[in-house]
């Protein structure tokens, strides 16, 4: 008994090596991002709890444009890892062109709804409670900061493109430098332009918002150059500028198995937000707490996020060169990994808990709340970290439509309803609400794992005509 289930969810030292040769570059890119992430949040909220929130509440509506960015490349690099397991550089190609195509469209489209609405959509989070807080500098803060942002998402869509390509065809290290560069200079930046250090004039929300733009461009440039200088290496960089011409079934197959991410991520994005913004109905001290434990939340939960993509190459890759039975066999194994590693990860969260909140200068209140959120988060966090993984699973297969309803549905039937009809009609403490929502997630795990058993996920969608 014992060795059979050790047979089905521990891999050998050979597994457990490409895995790690994998994820390495992708923690290391994703933790000094988030960690960085975590100075500038600590930097902004020196400048008081209206500016850090305004950031927050920016942050939030372009997590949205993130997200619709990462739906539509999700779904041609389904098809970019299954063609390059089956040793197709042009169908690669073709799925790197959609991407460049789809993130034009999406930063035009983002760019005027954020231009046009941008006031109404920031004064959703703003709620005068009587807690406390000046909402009218929130929102002068969160404007000036969204006005310097918008010119960040070309390069931010360009860049994506091309990392999540060269990470299709197992090239981890570029990405990772590229961050690594990007993620110091938004840092050095940050410190010269939000105080004034070194002559340079006290920018604050501004000075952050122009570090981060400078440090997107910068990235964009690495990765760019890094491909094209080796076009050898990167076969499908050759030739992918001299036309945008894809093959009308790739296109069509693309869209098909694409719709349902797209439409996934942007509905997923829209209810986390709105789920955001039921917290933010009680008071500038909640989006304060829920900002400061998202990006704490983030900088622990890397590994999380590199074993999702890990998922998407690995079972992708196989399942392009027809192994089905091997794919199957490698998820069962890195699912159990995925748990197991993130109970000690949450048990980490709770034990920083008290402490993280220390660092930021802002009023106690903020600082009570924020230890009160981490501590439910790190109890959540393997049920959230098996569904995720799970996600990606079922996403490896193309079973796209599946995801939808497995991530998005989920999002808006069970944990926006939650929190929307606990925040607005009854009087119970935000913590409460907070866990309702975190721990909806266990429900998800047991749908997801009954997906998985079934087996139908597992599908070679290059091949399929």
């Amino acid at each position: 008994m014992l060795q059979t289930i050790k047979r089905k969810f521990i891999g050998d030292k050979a597994f457990y090596h490409a895995l790690l040769v994998l994820i390495v570059p992708m923690i290391i890119q994703q933790g000094i991002t988030n960690f960085v992430s975590l100075l500038d949040n600590i930097m902004v909220g020196r400048l008081g709890t209206e500016s850090m929130s305004g950031v927050a509440i920016v942050n939030q509506l372009l997590f949205v444009f993130n997200l619709s960015i990462f739906g539509g490349l999700a779904g041609a690099s389904i098809f970019g890892a299954q063609f390059y397991g089956k040793g197709d550089h042009q169908g690669v190609r073709y799925a790197f062109r959609f991407k460049l195509m789809y993130g034009a469209l999406i930063t035009i489209l983002a760019t005027g709804v954020l231009v046009l609405f941008h006031q109404p959509l920031i004064s959703l989070f703003l709620t005068d409670t009587g807690s406390g807080g000046d909402l009218a500098l929130t929102l002068s803060e969160a404007r000036q900061y969204l006005k310097v942002m918008l010119v960040g998402l070309i390069p931010f869509a360009l860049s994506q493109s091309y990392s999540s390509s060269l990470r299709e065809t197992g090239e981890t290290k570029a990405p990772m430098v590229a961050s690594v560069i990007a993620i110091f200079v938004n840092l050095i930046l940050n410190y010269v332009l939000i105080f004034g250090h070194f002559g340079a004039p006290r920018l604050g929300v501004v000075g952050a918002a122009v570090a981060t733009v400078i440090a997107r461009y910068i990235e964009t440039g690495y990765l760019m150059y890094i491909t094209h200088a080796n076009s050898v290496r990167f076969q499908f960089i050759q030739g992918a500028y001299r036309s945008l011409r894809i093959p009308a079934d790739i296109v069509k197959r693309i869209l098909i198995t694409a719709a349902p991410l797209i439409a996934n991520e942007v509905l997923w994005s829209i209810g986390t937000t709105m789920i955001n913004q039921s917290y933010s109905t009680r008071g500038l001290t909640v989006v304060a707490a829920t900002n400061i434990t998202s990006t704490v939340w983030h900088l622990f939960c890397v590994i999380m996020f590199a074993m999702g993509n890990a998922i998407s190459i690995i079972i992708g890759q196989l399942l392009g060169a027809g192994k089905i039975d091997e794919a199957k066999d490698s998820d069962n194994k890195l699912l159990f990994f995925t748990f197991v590693l993130h109970i000690g990860i949450g048990l980490l969260i709770a034990l920083c808990a008290p402490f993280i909140p220390m660092i930021y200068n802002t009023e106690q209140a903020v600082r009570d709340l924020t230890t009160q959120l981490l501590l439910v988060s790190g109890a959540a966090l393997p049920f959230q970290a098996l569904a995720h993984a799970t996600y990606f699973t079922l996403r490896s297969g193309g079973k796209t439509f599946i995801t939808f309803l497995f991530d998005c549905v989920f999002t808006w039937v069970v944990s926006l309803p939650i929190a929307f009809f606990l925040s607005r009609f009854t009087v119970v403490n935000v913590v409460f609400i907070y866990f309702c929502v975190q721990f909806a997630d266990a429900i998800k795990v047991v749908i997801g794992i009954l997906m998985l058993k079934s087996g139908i996920w597992a599908n070679n969608i290059v091949n399929e005509k």
